[in-house]
């Protein structure tokens, strides 16, 4: 290894409190508690200072797939498999709001940059839009014809990107909800996209082994990067 390496990383907190196999986990901005969702139907806000007790959230009816940090960190998003969405205000009280429109499993939550918008990404095939403060389904995005992975806002909020087991991935216009591109490339189910923190690309990553970046101003291919199975 070259001079100048960092140190190999080192155990820092060790958690432990879920009954079941964690599917999720997210840091707040602030980097003082993280989130983790469970197999075991509950959500966790774990501390990272010292002697800080954990809080455990019980409201899911089924497995929560996945968990955010707002980015004021006042709320915590999850999804389940109970078709639902809930806000949770992380604090010793563990109070929720339910969000219900999805009618299978939602695999993906993800908030805008101004904490004002809500994207979901579900099994029943839509991606659909909640606007946070005032608590409300907005609308559905519904192009694609298997489940969807996982959908994110772009960095200014005015596109929102999608990935699917229809092996496609949608670029939308939030405004117009139209389609305005779908990226065919892939081999394989897309498990997960994300926009580059500039807004100009997105990466998405496949069962067929690569990850593909896209320029989203030309919908141009950037960069394909193959994975290797070992042996």
């Amino acid at each position: 290894m070259a001079a100048g390496c960092l140190e190999d990383p080192s155990l820092e907190r060790h958690f432990k409190g879920h009954k079941d196999a964690i599917t999720s986990v997210d840091f707040s901005l602030n980097k003082k508690q993280l989130a983790s969702g469970s197999m075991d139907s509950c959500l966790m806000i774990w501390s990272m200072r010292p002697q800080m007790r954990a809080y455990r959230f019980v409201g899911h009816k089924d497995a929560v797939m996945c968990v955010q940090f707002s980015p004021s960190g006042h709320l915590v998003a999850s999804g389940s498999r109970d078709k639902t969405v809930r806000l949770w205000v992380p604090s010793v009280k563990g109070e929720s709001t339910v969000f219900k429109a999805h009618t299978a499993t939602v695999r993906s939550v993800h908030f805008s940059s101004d904490g004002q918008s809500l994207v979901t990404a579900s099994d029943d095939k839509t991606v659909k839009v909640w606007t946070v403060h005032r608590q409300k389904f907005l609308f559905s995005l519904s192009q694609h014809i298997n489940w969807v992975r996982c959908a994110r806002f772009s960095p200014d909020g005015r596109l929102i990107v999608s990935a699917s087991d229809d092996k496609t991935v949608k670029l939308w216009d939030k405004t117009s909800r139209e389609c305005i591109h779908s990226f065919c490339e892939h081999g394989g189910f897309v498990n997960h996209v994300d926009f580059h923190p500039s807004g100009t690309c997105i990466a998405a990553a496949g069962t067929d082994n690569t990850v593909k970046v896209w320029d989203v101003r030309m919908n141009r291919l950037l960069q394909h990067y193959q994975g290797k199975l070992r042996s």
